[in-house]
């Protein structure tokens, strides 16, 4: 069994931006958790799933992005789960909010996939640049010039992505376009 999860990426200039950022936290506070993925909007969270069926699940997660529309997505400040996780903001969109929702419910309802701890959760779109090995000292300390600092972008995502963990970070295994 492998760990997986399904997210959007951002353009390379603002994943740059973001892993600046990422960089910031590890300079600043020893939190290196952020840097055990590319930066992303998660759409489904992580799953275990056997080998033998990832060819199934990528041929649906084909077919699932060859249904969508791009759909614009902005980045507009940044925001926080305290006491541990800061995180560029996403701004909810019904485009991305009905993507998500889609996603989710086909792949439990076609493939049976559900993340661990299930879909509980409400879904909070976010870009993660400062993770869970954040000291609580330090994520109020952070947190406390992170509000006030200003980030914006706009961009149109055209594909999904699915990415694997190898044990120590997750990596991209594939990338399916929109329509």
């Amino acid at each position: 069994m492998n760990r997986y999860f399904i997210a959007i990426l951002p353009p390379t200039p603002i994943q740059e931006y973001a892993n600046e950022i990422k960089q910031h936290f590890v300079d600043q506070y020893a939190s290196r958790g952020a840097q055990n993925s590319p930066p992303h909007i998660t759409l489904q969270p992580p799953f275990l799933l056997a080998k033998d069926q990832v060819a199934i699940l990528e041929t649906f997660l084909e077919n699932f992005a060859q249904n969508q529309n791009h759909l614009p997505i902005t980045l507009d400040g940044f925001a926080a789960f305290p006491p541990r996780v800061i995180y560029m903001n996403v701004i909810k969109n019904q485009e991305l909010l009905k993507l998500q929702s889609r996603l989710v419910d086909d792949i439990e309802s076609k493939l049976g996939i559900k993340p661990k701890g299930g879909n509980n959760h409400s879904f909070t779109p976010h870009l993660t640049v400062a993770r869970r090995d954040l000291k609580k000292s330090d994520f109020y300390i952070a947190w406390d010039d992170f509000k006030q600092r200003q980030v914006y972008f706009e961009f149109v995502a055209e594909s999904i992505t699915l990415l694997l963990h190898d044990g120590k970070k997750w990596n991209i295994k594939s990338e399916f376009n929109f329509q």
